[in-house]
Order: C-alpha cells, then structure tokens, then sequence
C-alpha cells in the first residue's frame, strides 16, 4: 500500500509540474499567436539548425496553433524520457527510432507515422541517422523560448 500512495504522490507531482509548465508554456504561445496571421512559404534551407547536443540538431516553423519541426539525429542519439501537454505527430522520412512509450518499445521507420497523446511520457533512440518531422499542436512554448533543457547537453 505504501508503494502505490508513493506512486500516486509522485504521479501528482508530476501533475503538478505539468500544470506549471503548461501554464507558462500557454503565455509563451498566446504571446506568440498574437501576431498577425500571415501566409508563410519557406524552405527549409532559409532555417538554420540549431545544434542542441552533438547528435541532435532541429529546425521549426510555427503557425497561428501549430509547429511543425524538421529533428535531424544522428545513430545513438537519445531523447530523454519527457512529455508535453502538446499532442505530437512523427513522421520519420529517413532512419529509425526506437520508442519507449507506455511500457512498450515502438520502432518507427521511414514512411511511418506515430500519434502520441498530450501527456504521454515518451523515449526515443536513434537505431541510425535518422529526419523526422514532428507536427505539435498547439506549438511547444519551450522550444521557441529555448527553455527545453531535456534536449540540451548531452549524447
């Protein structure tokens, strides 16, 4: 009994940060969605990429309530366990990765997609040089206000 009252006090820890982390991200993207709303055309080689460890570089466009980011890893990259109130779309157009989602590891190649609910902590593995495009909605306030330290650092 003891270790299920432990789980549910971290579970609503964890909560608790979620909703925290919710909270600022919502003002970063209502601060961002603010602006006008425009047509964008623009090629991906105007954006530059930005390294956030030596295995992993991205480059992001944002809409009025969506992003959509092109994430380059190299084979062995790792994207710590995290998650985000903001449902994801991958698509991977070259490579593979392994995630590790609800108890289960899911290996997405190219040419497949993955659906992962807001909320839903997640993992992934380069299993070799892989491009994906991962779709948000609505935009990650972290990544535009560079505040994602998961993805920062190491491997």
């Amino acid at each position: 009994m003891a270790k299920k009252l432990k789980n549910r006090t971290t579970a609503a820890g964890r909560k608790a940060k979620n909703a925290r982390s919710h909270s600022r991200a919502q003002r970063a993207v209502t601060k961002h969605a603010a602006r006008k709303i425009e047509l964008q055309h623009i090629p991906w080689h105007t954006i530059p990429l930005e390294d956030l460890k030596p295995l992993l570089q991205r480059q992001f466009v944002v809409g009025q309530e969506i992003m959509l980011a092109r994430v380059l890893l190299k084979k062995g990259c790792i994207v710590p366990e995290h998650s985000h109130h903001n449902e994801q779309l991958t698509y991977i157009l070259e490579g593979a990765l392994k995630f590790s989602i609800d108890g289960q590891e899911i290996v997405v190649h190219a040419g497949e997609v993955l659906c992962i609910p807001a909320n839903m902590p997640h993992r992934a593995e380069a299993l070799e040089d892989t491009v994906d495009l991962d779709v948000f909605n609505p935009p990650r306030a972290d990544w535009i206000n560079k505040t994602d330290q998961y993805l920062r650092g190491h491997k």
